[in-house]
């Protein structure tokens, strides 16, 4: 199973970032992730007014556990 990590920085403090875990339900490659991925990090954002997401990717839930 995939999820996608977000890498966020709070707005009121930019160098203060932190990696956030969303894990998928659903059974998808590296590739369907990519591109299901926009709604769940708007979803995300939408709940996280305080942060700004920099970055993001689909990776396995099993690697790199946050």
């Amino acid at each position: 199973m995939l999820s996608i990590i977000l890498s966020a920085c709070l707005i009121s403090d930019p160098h203060s970032c932190k990696d956030f875990k969303i894990p998928l339900d659903v059974s998808m490659d590296a590739r369907q992730c990519t591109m299901a991925a926009p709604p769940y990090f708007a979803q995300w954002a939408e709940e996280h007014p305080n942060w700004q997401i920099k970055r993001w990717k689909c990776q396995a839930s099993s690697l790199n556990d946050i």
